[in-house]
C-alpha cells in the first residue's frame, strides 16, 4: 500500500513539474519592419503608395513576400535562448497586418498575441507589441502623444506604454515608440525629437516615482544615435551601468554604437537608431527576479544585400523607390534578462 501511495505521489509531482515550467531567461526586442502595409485602401491612412495600383505596386504577392520574410527573422529571434517574450514593432499600418504576420506558418506555433495602438501619424504608421501571453500578462496600456511647444499642428506617432507581469515574478513597464524622422534636415526636425525625448523622460519619471526601482524599458526607432542630445540630455540617459541611482536610465546601445556597430546603414556608415533603454531597477535587480544581462543587434547573413550600390546594407523592401523584395532597412535589437 505504501508503494502504491508513493508511486501516485511521484506521478503527481512529475505532472506538476511538467505543467509548471520554470523560466530563468527572457528576450525582449524591437524591430522597425519598414512599412508593413496591407493592400487595402484606408481613407484615413496615407497608404496610396502601398496599393496594387500605387507607386510601389503593392499587391498580394509582395505583401505575402514581406510577411514571409519578416516571419523568418522573428522566428529566429523567438528561438533565442530564453525565448522572445515581448517584441516592440514600428512602421505597421494597422492591427490586421500584425495579426497576419502572427498567423504565418513560421510564427503560428508561437501563438504571439498583439497589443496595438492606432496613432494619428500623418504617414499612417503605428507602433505595437507582439507578446507571449503564456509568460507576459498585460495589466494596463496607455498612449502618450508627442507635443512640440510652439507647433500645435505637429503630429507623429504616440508613445505606447504596456505594463504587465513577466512569468508571475516581475512587473515590467515597456514603452514602444517611433520618434519623428530627420526629414527636412537636422535643424528643422530637431524640435520634434527633443519633444519626444522629453516625453520619454516624463513617462519614465512617472513610473519610477510611483514605484521605486520599477523595471522600465523604453524601446524604439528614435531616429537618433545614443550620443545625440535628444537621448543623452532630454532623456538623461547614462552610458555605463555603474553607480546608477534608482531613477536613472541606462542605454546599453551606447557602447555598441561606440564600438562601430549599428542597426541602420546610411551613406556608408552605421547608425544606432534603434535603442532599448532600461531603468536602474533592471540593472540592480533583487535576487530571484529578472535583471539585465546583455544587449544585442540581431544579425544574420541573409538579412544583408549581397550586390549593387546597397551591398552590405540591410536587405530592405525598397531602395531608391525600387522594389528589392527584402526584409527591412533596419536590423532588430534586443536585450536578454536573466534571474
Amino acid at each position: 500500500m505504501k508503494r502504491v501511495v508513493f508511486a501516485i505521489v511521484a506521478i503527481l509531482t512529475v505532472s506538476f513539474v511538467v505543467a509548471q515550467p520554470s523560466h530563468n531567461k527572457a528576450v525582449i526586442g524591437f524591430y522597425n519592419v519598414e512599412n508593413l502595409f496591407d493592400t487595402i485602401d484606408d481613407p484615413n491612412k496615407n497608404d496610396e503608395q502601398f496599393l496594387p495600383n500605387g507607386d510601389y505596386r503593392w499587391d498580394s504577392e509582395r505583401y505575402n513576400t514581406k510577411l514571409e520574410n519578416l516571419s523568418k527573422v522573428i522566428e529566429l529571434m523567438a528561438s533565442l535562448d530564453g525565448g522572445l517574450v515581448v517584441l516592440g514593432v514600428s512602421e505597421i499600418e494597422n492591427e490586421q497586418v500584425m495579426l497576419d504576420l502572427a498567423a504565418t506558418p513560421r510564427l503560428q506555433p508561437y501563438h504571439l498575441s498583439v497589443c496595438h495602438h492606432e496613432s494619428p501619424d500623418r504617414r499612417g504608421v503605428d507602433v505595437a507589441f507582439f507578446y507571449d501571453a503564456s509568460r507576459f500578462k498585460i495589466l494596463s496600456t496607455r498612449a502618450f502623444p508627442t507635443i512640440v511647444p510652439g507647433n500645435p499642428d505637429f503630429i507623429t506617432r504616440d508613445q505606447w506604454l504596456m505594463t504587465g507581469v513577466l512569468d508571475g515574478v516581475d512587473t515590467l513597464d515597456i514603452v514602444v515608440n517611433h520618434w519623428p524622422s530627420k526629414s527636412g534636415g537636422e535643424k528643422r526636425s530637431l524640435p520634434g525629437r527633443m519633444a519626444a525625448g522629453a516625453l520619454g523622460r516624463s513617462i519614465a519619471d512617472s513610473v519610477l516615482n510611483s514605484r521605486p526601482n520599477a523595471k522600465f524599458i523604453y524601446m524604439g526607432d528614435l531616429n537618433d544615435n545614443p550620443t545625440s542630445k535628444c537621448i543623452l540630455a532630454e532623456m538623461n540617459t547614462k552610458t555605463k551601468p555603474d553607480n546608477l541611482a534608482p531613477t536613472d536610465l541606462y542605454n546599453p546601445m551606447w557602447k555598441i554604437f561606440r564600438d562601430g556597430i549599428g542597426s541602420y546603414a546610411y551613406r556608408d556608415s552605421w547608425e544606432m537608431l534603434d535603442n532599448i533603454i532600461i531603468s536602474a531597477g533592471l540593472v540592480n535587480a533583487a535576487p530571484d527576479t529578472y535583471r539585465f544581462r546583455s544587449a544585442n543587434i540581431f544579425r544574420k547573413d541573409f538579412m544583408f544585400t549581397k550586390t549593387g550600390s546597397y551591398m552590405d546594407y540591410p536587405y530592405r523592401s525598397f531602395a531608391g523607390g525600387n522594389y528589392q523584395g527584402g526584409y527591412s532597412d533596419h536590423l532588430p535589437v534586443y536585450i536578454v534578462l536573466t534571474r
